[in-house]
This record gives structure tokens, sequence and C-alpha cells, in this order.
């Protein structure tokens, strides 16, 4: 029995949620749309070779990725019986754009444009997104995928996008601040709206100790 890793790598672009995938090099299905994959080595850690895998067909570094299932159906994988352990991160794609390596072809997919993907790679990404639902819901998660100075236009956004909700802009913006988790920033973000949105960071002192005042920020029917 074989052991594979298989990472789910979200990103936000300031205006759009995406997965990143590469066409698969070697049959069977050769050319179809993938999640970067890989074989655990004797030597490896199931983590030490997501790494490996994602720095390997994607030239990205250095990014967290949390482990998310196993999935072992016996015939996941036409050729030999083979289990995959599977990691999903999230990353702000204009920090890690020119790391990315073009070799293996990797892309960036809108979640709703995603193609058909090999396997039960749709599988994985679907429960990628049930367990992001999950943990934004009770943790400050989403940050992860913003740059370091951010609108509330750009957090509305995401949150919809995540969740696939029209959210009320008003009542959004005043739980968002109430969180007390924002720092107000001078500079406007003049290229996206006439009057301008004003910047905001997120308070890294008070991340830690303030962080469940996002519990139930955005309600979840599916987890309720």
């Amino acid at each position: 029995m074989l052991v594979a890793v298989d990472c789910i790598i979200f990103g936000f672009d300031g205006y759009n949620l995406k997965l990143l995938l590469i066409k698969r090099g070697f049959e069977p299905e050769k050319n179809k749309w993938s999640l970067m994959g890989g074989f655990v080595q004797s030597n490896e850690k199931p983590e030490d070779a997501a790494s490996r895998v994602l720095r390997q067909l994607t030239g990205l570094k250095d990014v967290y990725m949390e482990q998310l299932s196993v999935f072992g159906k016996p015939d996941r994988d036409p050729l030999e019986r083979t289990l995959s352990i599977t990691y999903f991160a999230l990353i702000d794609i204009k920090k890690y754009e020119k790391q990315l390596n073009d070799d293996y072809r990797a892309e960036w997919f809108q979640l709703e444009r995603v193609p058909s993907l090999i396997f039960d790679h749709d599988e994985m990404v679907q429960q990628a997104k049930q367990k992001l639902r999950y943990k934004a819901a009770l943790h400050p998660i989403l940050f992860e995928l913003l740059p370091e100075k951010f609108t509330i236009p750009q957090i509305m956004t995401l949150y919809e996008q995540v969740y696939e909700v029209e959210l009320d802009k008003r009542n959004f913006t005043r739980k968002l601040r109430s969180t007390g988790l924002l720092i107000k920033q001078s500079d406007k973000d003049k290229e996206n709206s006439k009057k301008g949105a004003f910047y905001y960071k997120l308070d890294k002192a008070a991340y830690t100790e303030k962080f469940t005042r996002f519990l139930n920020f955005i309600s979840n029917p599916e987890y309720e």
C-alpha cells in the first residue's frame, strides 16, 4: 500500500477566493487538472512530504499547512492501492505570486470555476471548503488570506465567497468593528471606489486575547 499527500491551497487576491491547481504530468489522467500531490518517502513525516511536494511543484516555500483528512477508498487510484493524507492551507496570493514556479503550469482558479479534477480530488476540495467554513465561524482564520493592510469591503467579499452568501454591508461593518481586532490606518484604497475605503490592520497584540469575539461572527447553518 502506498501513502501519498495532496495539498489543497486556497488563496485570495483581494477580489476572489481561489484554488491552486496543476496539470498532472503522467498517466493515468495525464494533462488533467489536479491538486498538488506526491508520495511520502520512507524517511519523511507526512507533513514534510506535503511541504516538499508543494515546493517542487509550485516553488512555494514556508507555507503553513494543516492536516485535513485521510482518503482511502480501495479504488481511488486505478493503478495501485493508495492512501492520501490531505493538507489545506490559506495564503495571500499577492504575497506569494512571485514565488510561483511555472514549470508545472500551476494556476489559480476561482472556486466557482474550478474544472473537474482527477480521482477523488473534487471530494477533497469540498471537504476542505467545509472545514474552512467551520473554522472561520469559530476563529478569525480568514485573515491568513489577507495582506497586511486590507479594507472592510475586501473582508466582506472574502466572507461572502467562503460562505456563498450575500451579507448586509452595514451590519457586517458594525460587527467587524466591534471585535476590537482592527486598527484603522490613515491611508485609503482609492483604486476600487470613488471615495476610497480606509485600510485596516489586524491588531496582533490583541489577536490571541480577543479572537473569541469572532465566535459565530458569521452564522453557519451547517454546524448549528
